[in-house]
């Protein structure tokens, strides 16, 4: 009977530290993440929207442009690539990222600012609300397969 006790509490306990790891690698994950999306914007800020779009994606991402789907890492190039928009800025910053149990897929939203200056030299600007889905890589690193 002192066997089955030690044997039950042994479970328990294994159990609770199981759960307290998966927690904290949860934690390290979002932050992962939130790093991946913060250096996203940041390489859009230094090298341009399309330098950094091409980096972060995974060679399947799907961007979203008004109705149309552009899928696939090659087609997001020659899509930017055939729609350059010279001087443009494109800033953002999560406001929320969770990742899911199995730690493989993540999703952040926040607010994004685009900017660019018009062909009579005006410069506009729209904000808004972004969502991203990323995917961990086998090497560890986050990729965007959803924006």
């Amino acid at each position: 009977m002192k066997t089955l006790w030690a044997y039950l509490i042994f479970l328990l306990i294994s159990g609770s530290c199981q759960s307290f790891q998966n927690g904290n690698m949860l934690e390290t994950y979002k932050q992962e993440v939130i790093d991946a999306e913060n250096a996203f914007s940041q390489l859009a800020g230094e090298k341009g929207i399309t330098i950094a779009f091409l980096e972060f994606a995974d060679e399947h991402a799907v961007l979203m442009r008004g109705d149309q789907l552009i899928k696939g890492k090659e087609a997001i190039e020659t899509y930017l690539n055939n729609n350059p928009i010279p001087d443009a800025k494109l800033e953002w910053a999560p406001d929320f990222v969770d990742v899911s149990a199995s730690g493989d897929l993540a999703y952040t939203y926040g607010h994004y600012t685009f900017s660019m200056v018009d062909s009579a030299g005006q410069k506009n600007e729209q904000s808004g609300i972004f969502h991203t889905v990323w995917k961990r890589q086998d090497d560890g690193t986050w990729r965007f397969v959803w924006d």
